[in-house]
């Protein structure tokens, strides 16, 4: 038969544990926020490129330029696009080679965002088993000290 110190004992290492779990899924949540936050950013990149695609060169349009702001400009070249490779670094590309490139890009994000959500459902299984496995050690140590 256990003893209340060993229920005590286990229920310290669960403490433990659970504060550990809970910090992982917080920083799972941030870094899903994040993944969809740069998803929608590449989709209105996507559907920006789609809107150019169908403008001839001198067409003038209205370009969003973020915190819901808009510019007025004429397209000069509507086959070049400036690709960002990360770490500061850009590069000339076509239109059609960019949207390959954005496609690529939001199907590793779709891979990624998977891959957090299926760990992070993981830990909260693990945070809810944890908790009921507290809730039954207080119990038997209650009883014990009663």
């Amino acid at each position: 038969m256990a003893t209340a110190g060993s229920h005590e004992e286990e229920l310290r290492k669960l403490s433990v544990e659970m504060r550990y779990l809970e910090q992982t899924a917080t920083a799972l949540q941030q870094r899903i926020s994040m993944v969809n936050a740069t998803l929608t950013d590449l989709a209105y990149a996507n559907a920006t490129l789609d809107g150019i695609e169908k403008e001839q060169e001198n067409a003038e349009m209205i370009v969003p330029i973020g915190g819901s702001s808009y510019v007025q400009v004429k397209l000069v070249n509507p086959d070049k696009v400036i690709v960002g490779l990360g770490a500061g670094v850009s590069v000339e590309k076509t239109l059609t080679d960019t949207k390959t490139t954005l496609k690529e890009r939001l199907e590793e994000l779709e891979k990624t965002l998977q891959s957090a959500q299926t760990q992070f459902n993981q830990v909260a299984e693990r945070i809810n088993s944890g908790q009921k496995r507290i809730e039954s050690l207080l119990a038997h140590v209650r009883q014990g000290n009663a």
